[in-house]
């Protein structure tokens, strides 16, 4: 009885092992095929397009480059009554909000 109960445990045993080593095994797998494709992407011809256009201002032909001034971004703001109302509304706390949601104005 005895011989059959160890038998049995160390059966267990073994197969907690290999049940650890194949999640292991999965989770290497997974990383391993993440790496590759990181690897395929940083040495592909798209991202060493796009790192040579971001730091060494590569223009390739045909292309054209448009630089925005901050003077024509500030154009673009908005100044009118309403964003200045609704600028407003959530400069308040909230309890102020809360109050306002039930009471009104």
């Amino acid at each position: 009885m005895y011989s059959l109960t160890k038998n049995v445990y160390n059966s267990y045993q073994v197969d907690k092992y290999i049940e650890n080593f194949e999640k292991e095994n999965a989770a290497l797998e997974k990383e391993n095929k993440q790496k590759m494709d990181d690897y395929l992407y940083f040495t592909s011809e798209e991202y060493l397009d796009k790192v040579a256009k971001q730091n060494l201002g590569l223009i390739n032909p045909g292309e054209e480059v448009i630089i925005l001034s901050p003077d024509a971004l500030a154009d673009n703001v908005q100044t009118d009554a309403d964003s200045l109302v609704n600028a407003k509304k959530y400069q308040d706390t909230n309890p102020n909000r809360w109050l306002k949601f039930f009471f009104g104005d």
